[in-house]
């Protein structure tokens, strides 16, 4: 059926970049990749693309970064759409921005090398093409303030884990380093984490107890950490 209201109107393009944080017990990093085109070939990239007639949003974010980097069944959400008129030299295109959170080591053997993606730590970006570094610090504002509320952070950890991890992490996510003491007594006052009998000693020889978080007192008392803001000693 043809509607005469929509003929001879403007079209544009509508693509979508994928943001992957992820953790590997250490550092907080964002997953890019070479791009393999023209512009700016060679230059690092967010996983993006074209969306397709025949699919929506979410299914073109997934397919995108399966196609750019092997990774499956990652849970994404939809962060802002960008669409400043000269963001893409070549074609009018608006971008619909997704951010994700990942443990990278459940996800390293899904990793593949076609396209060179690369795991950086926030600190140390590299140079991204259009807009692509506007799009990672709005995800980045977002996962600090969500950081801040809510416990999303567990989803970047394995199921066992240490608090110089979580406070790692914390950092990673701030910024900023954090009073180890005050931390681990704000962390444990949240009734949340479940101490484990065993340690992870390759970080020191004396070791750090494993903990996990407890998910069914979760449920009845997520509020614990609506107070739990890291304060920073110091950049």
């Amino acid at each position: 059926m043809k509607i005469n209201h929509y003929a001879g109107k403007n079209r544009m393009l509508l693509a979508v970049d994928c943001i992957i944080f992820g953790f590997d017990g250490t550092e907080l990093k964002l997953l890019v990749i070479k791009r393999g085109f023209e512009p700016e070939k060679g230059r690092w990239s967010l996983m993006g693309g074209i969306v397709q007639p025949d699919e929506n949003l979410e299914k073109a974010a997934a397919r995108i970064l399966k196609e750019l980097t092997g990774l499956e069944d990652v849970y994404m959400e939809q962060l802002h759409a960008f669409g400043e008129i000269d963001r893409d030299p070549v074609e009018r295109t608006v971008s619909i921005a997704y951010s994700s959170l990942i443990d990278i080591n459940k996800y390293k053997k899904q990793i593949n090398n076609d396209y060179h993606s690369e795991w950086f730590p926030l600190k140390k970006l590299p140079s991204l093409i259009f807009d692509h570094r506007d799009m990672v610090e709005m995800a980045k504002q977002k996962l600090r303030y969500k950081a801040a509320f809510h416990p999303i952070v567990f989803e970047m950890l394995p199921e066992k884990f240490t608090l110089p991890q979580l406070q790692s992490l914390y950092e990673g996510i701030y910024g900023s380093l954090l009073d180890k003491r005050n931390f681990s007594r704000k962390v444990l006052s949240t009734g949340l984490l479940i101490k484990q009998k065993d340690k992870e000693k390759q970080s020191s020889k004396r070791g750090a107890f494993y903990y996990k978080l407890d998910k069914r007192k979760y449920q009845t008392k997520f509020n614990a950490f609506l107070n739990f803001i890291p304060r920073p000693t110091h950049v």
